[in-house]
């Protein structure tokens, strides 16, 4: 057992001290209470709270009925799967992706093809290359920060995606929870900005505001959009309302933006610490940096596998997710360790990446 003060370096989740506790309990109350009380009590529809689908169409300049609103973003990839995927399908992906939705793929008994990730995104050119060999109904991609990289697509690349896709006839689902927590630089275009036919936009309010509230959301095709309502509806009959009704309060009270405001303050620090304790304890090592999200990347030297690092790092108080879990051919991510920063103090990120390169320069030597 380490004596050493534990720091885990695991889960990608928000701050403690990032919640607005009072106003979400004032907006909940509202919820409850107001003019939507009945509303959120009774069964409702399976696309979503209609005041925050309306809402949100105007936040992005889309019909309410291109909006569909659901319990988090991830059941939102379970329930597009099943509107648009038959078992054996062809999926692409980032390789390394969000390992969760390598799962619900393999659930879906999707074949899943990695394109291999670089510093500014996808290696279009072997994007390229996987579909003269496959016909992918879909290409799923963390465009702004990615988990568990950090990259962000550059819009160059981000342009040649949208000309494959309209090309070869796939659809792109942008995954985009991290995109509104950018500390530093200027947003990229997204990718439904560029293509709004071909992509399916999703967000979540869970790093925004909380992941309590189980609101995530999708906005594409009205066509689209209600068939996935309607796998929805068969699926939980109604969505979490009283949770979408509390989100809604929040953004119709003008909360959001103050909300984002002071997330990006509370996390540029984190973020310029893990920066600088990697440049200062990982001189020469391969690593991707960030401009906003939870994450950076780090490719581990020639030597040093995940369960060799894990191992050794558990006996300095490092708690270490597994590389191989965010890759579709898992031997591929053997060198890969991804290091959420959000969640940590500065002090603790710079112990903890200090402990780290101890822990890998023993490994590597």
């Amino acid at each position: 057992m380490s004596a050493e003060r534990p720091i885990a370096f695991t889960r990608g989740v928000p701050a403690d001290e990032s919640y607005p506790f009072e106003a979400i309990a004032e907006c909940a109350a509202a919820a409850v209470g107001g003019a939507h009380r009945l509303r959120v009590q009774q069964y409702g529809p399976s696309g979503g709270f209609p005041p925050l689908r309306e809402w949100l169409a105007e936040r992005h300049e889309v019909a309410p009925e291109q909006v569909i609103v659901a319990n988090g973003s991830l059941q939102l990839i379970d329930l597009l799967a099943w509107a648009l995927l038959e078992r054996g399908d062809t999926v692409f992906v980032e390789s390394p992706t969000y390992d969760r939705t390598l799962t619900l793929l393999r659930r879906h008994g999707a074949t899943i093809v990695g394109i291999p990730m670089e510093a500014d995104g996808p290696d279009t050119d072997a994007l390229e290359a996987a579909l003269a060999r496959h016909r992918p109904k879909l290409f799923y991609t963390i465009a702004d920060f990615q988990n568990p990289s950090g990259a962000t697509v550059s819009l160059a690349k981000r342009r040649r995606i949208v000309e494959l896709a309209g090309r070869h006839g796939f659809r792109v689902l942008e995954d985009a929870p991290y995109r509104p927590l950018r500390y530093r630089g200027s947003q990229v275009t997204s990718l439904v900005e560029l293509d709004g036919e071909r992509t399916v936009h999703m967000s979540s309010f869970t790093k925004q505001i909380s992941p309590g509230v189980r609101v995530g959301y999708a906005i594409g095709e009205k066509a689209l959009v209600a068939r996935v309502a309607k796998f929805a509806e068969d699926t939980y009959i109604t969505p979490s309302l009283l949770g979408e009704a509390t989100v809604f309060e929040f953004c119709r009270r003008g909360l959001l933006e103050p909300q984002l405001e002071r997330l990006r303050a509370l996390y540029r620090p984190r973020l310029e610490a893990a920066c600088e304790a990697m440049r200062r304890h990982f001189p020469g090592c391969e690593w991707i940096e960030p401009d906003g999200g939870f994450f950076l990347s780090v490719s581990l030297p020639n030597g040093v596998t995940n369960e060799a690092l894990r191992a050794r790092a558990a006996e300095r108080g490092l708690a270490l997710s597994d590389g191989r879990g965010f890759f579709p051919n898992p031997e591929d991510g053997d060198r890969f360790l991804r290091l959420p920063f959000c969640a940590l103090t500065p002090a603790d990120i710079d112990e903890g990446v200090a402990r780290l390169a101890t822990v890998v320069r023993g490994l590597a030597s």
